[in-house]
């Protein structure tokens, strides 16, 4: 199996083991059967349960073709919405225990997701050999859609946590301090994370000021600064989001 080397903001290497052609295809056709099942019980209800098909009737060819691409737009849709809602998964990437990343290290996007989609077109031309191709002769097993997107499909049967790229490690018996930070999303925290490292590096306190402040107003938290240094809470702030928002492998 190849890897491949994800750089980190902190320009800390990762390596992840690139999900196989074998898997991706797997994965392919396990989200195949789930589309071609629900289109079966789409036009089942619609026809036989709810006896609609005599709407159809008075219908034009186009208005009829519009009633059809309505009741399957969620197989078109299904890989987009799918993998923005479970973060770089499908039900079939989830039972291969793979998953789409960005390969600077952060987590993928909705924009990433859609590109992916869009480029799907062309991927699956000629019965996808166009993208089989392309994840055979790029680094990465890389098919158009994630080059054009920046990402990649990794493999997590190699026990390694992509959210650790940008939140913290840490211990099981950790105990969290502020629930609040559950409204905070992963760009909010490597934001948080990023300014707070680079702050650290050269010690600037008042960088480390604002961001603590920019916290506490978002999260509309008051913090008693004789019981907690602003970078106490930072830190704290960062790992109650990763004990929160962890994500099993």
């Amino acid at each position: 199996m190849s890897q491949i080397a994800i750089n980190t903001s902190q320009n800390v290497n990762i390596n992840f083991i690139t999900a196989s052609i074998g898997e991706r295809i797997l994965a392919y056709i396990i989200d195949g059967a789930i589309k071609v099942a629900y289109i079966i019980a789409a036009f089942y209800i619609f026809f036989s349960i709810l006896n609609l098909g005599y709407l159809l009737d008075g219908l034009d060819q186009w208005s009829q073709m519009a009633v059809y691409i309505a009741i399957t737009l969620p197989v078109s849709i299904y890989p987009v919405v799918l993998e923005s809602l479970m973060e770089g998964q499908t039900p079939g990437k989830k039972l291969l225990k793979i998953r789409v990343v960005k390969i600077d290290g952060y987590q993928a996007s909705f924009g990433d997701y859609l590109i992916r989609w869009v480029f799907r077109l062309i991927d699956t031309t000629f019965a996808g050999v166009v993208g089989l191709i392309s994840m055979i002769i790029s680094k990465n097993n890389q098919r158009l859609g994630d080059i054009a997107s920046g990402t990649a499909v990794i493999s997590l049967k190699n026990n390694i946590n992509i959210s650790h790229t940008i939140l913290e490690n840490i211990h099981e018996d950790y105990i969290p301090s502020f629930p609040q930070v559950i409204g905070l999303s992963d760009n909010d925290m490597r934001i948080i994370k990023d300014n707070y490292i680079k702050a650290l590096s050269v010690d600037d306190r008042q960088v480390i000021t604002k961001l603590s402040e920019k916290i506490k107003s978002i999260l509309k938290l008051e913090i008693d600064p004789t019981k907690m240094t602003e970078r106490q809470f930072i830190g704290i702030i960062i790992k109650d989001y990763n004990y929160y928002t962890g994500k099993d492998n």
